[in-house]
């Protein structure tokens, strides 16, 4: 396994089958934290992820404390449009979390604040919009972690 990507009670089920495919074309695992805004036997998120989804490796989580008290020792970044750090700056490395929020909202106050030196963000121009789709932006951070640790497994 290369990352662990994580999305914080995601929405919409498109998305997540999407980021499902880039998790198993990048040997990275997907960990969902419940409550989702979707059932997972949806034909929308399976249609997305096509004939990937039996090949991801996934976790369900209750609550984003269960993920952090299963996982003590992991590393973890979050990905937001509120952070001051761009997704470039951080040295990653193998088995390392990215954490990414909820489409309509992103990542709630209480988890930035606890996590401020590990904030990330993609960067945009100011626009009126909020920003980029989910499965995009984890597709850029991941990618770019990926880089900086050789693509390992991945030809």
């Amino acid at each position: 396994m290369n990352l662990n990507i994580v999305l914080f009670q995601p929405e919409i089920p498109q998305n997540t089958g999407n980021i499902g495919r880039t998790c198993v074309l990048t040997n990275c695992k997907l960990h969902l934290i419940k409550p989702l805004g979707f059932s997972l036997d949806e034909k929308s998120l399976k249609r997305a992820g096509l004939d990937y989804w039996p090949l991801l490796d996934i976790e369900i989580h209750e609550s984003y404390e269960d993920l952090r008290d299963k996982y003590k020792d992991g590393t973890f970044y979050f990905c937001t449009t509120k952070a001051v750090k761009n997704h470039t700056e951080p040295q990653f490395k193998e088995a390392d979390f990215l954490v990414f929020g909820r489409e309509s909202s992103g990542l709630p106050n209480y988890i930035r604040e606890e996590n401020k030196e590990n904030l990330i963000r993609v960067p945009m121009v100011e626009t009126t919009t909020r920003s980029l789709n989910l499965s995009n932006t984890v597709a850029i951070i991941a990618y770019e972690a990926l880089r900086q640790i050789n693509f390992k497994g991945m030809k």
